[in-house]
């Protein structure tokens, strides 16, 4: 082995008049590129479903806001109380606070669905997270719902449990577990 090149064991000695130890010096060897690891198709169709999930928000705030008529004589027969001005303010603030969640429901499906499909392991908790919460509120929806309102929330019902199914699948368990591994 020569002076110029030494190996991490060997400190280099070309400065040996110094007084100052020199440190040793590392060779950069070539690292071997990770192979690519592959998406399974349980984990593209959840995407898929993950992005038909916000379709659907976005299908929520038009039929909230086509329906207003209904919505206004339910809030005018639960409070008889109201006059046609409180009716109408009640309807504006309730259409507008359901077009808020849906353009953060459609904000989380895109999300998690750009998080789940680049193998993000914390991304498939959340979407299991949340997945179980839009469970709950389906199940608690379809209790007190009506026509159009129980039809949406079995689709989300369905949805739900699908894609965390399609996520907590083996194959999709291993791509997480792969892509976890090349990302520290």
């Amino acid at each position: 082995m020569s002076h110029s090149d030494p190996t991490p064991h060997q400190p280099d000695t070309s400065d040996a008049g110094s007084s100052m130890p020199v440190a040793p010096q590392y060779r950069a060897e070539p690292v071997a590129a990770a192979a690519s690891v592959e998406r399974p198709s349980s984990v593209t169709r959840a995407v898929q479903l993950m992005y038909v999930g916000a379709a659907l928000s976005v299908v929520g705030i038009i039929v909230a806001w086509t329906t207003r008529s209904e919505l206004r004589e339910q809030v005018a027969a639960m409070t008889p109380s109201l006059d046609a001005d409180g009716v109408e303010s009640a309807v504006t603030i309730s259409l507008m606070f359901a077009t808020v969640i849906g353009v953060i429901g459609v904000g989380l499906w895109l999300w998690m669905a750009a998080a789940n499909g680049a193998g993000k392991s914390w991304a498939r908790v959340v979407a299991t997270v949340l997945g179980g919460l839009g469970v709950l509120s389906a199940v608690f929806s379809l209790m007190s719902g009506t026509g159009i309102t129980i039809a949406s929330q079995l689709l989300s019902l369905v949805l739900a449990v699908a894609i965390l199914v399609l996520l907590w699948r083996p194959a999709s368990s291993a791509y997480f577990q792969a892509r976890s591994a090349r990302q520290v």
